[in-house]
């Protein structure tokens, strides 16, 4: 898991280190809040199941640094719009 979050791929992928942890961040909070997985995985290891939908385009940050989930997902309950002030 730790091996994966040093490929530069991924690094890559959500354009740099910071954006990278920011976007683990807040979907690990909206899991965390119930949130369902984006990919099918038999594990429960929540930082494991972020990697994998950020490895296959499932989530990503929009311009203001907000977690967007790709496409609707009825499951996932389409577009998270989260704000943390709510818990």
């Amino acid at each position: 898991m730790i091996d994966d979050l040093r490929e530069e791929e991924i690094v890559n992928k959500v354009g740099g280190r910071f954006k990278l942890s920011t976007l683990i961040q807040k979907r690990m909070v909206a899991l965390n809040a119930g949130g369902r997985p984006l990919v099918d995985t038999v594990s429960k290891d929540k930082m494991q199941i972020v990697i994998e939908e950020i490895k296959q385009n499932k989530i990503y940050l929009d311009t203001s640094a907000n977690l967007r989930i790709t496409g609707a997902s009825p499951e996932a309950g389409g577009p998270l719009d989260f704000d943390p002030t709510d818990l």
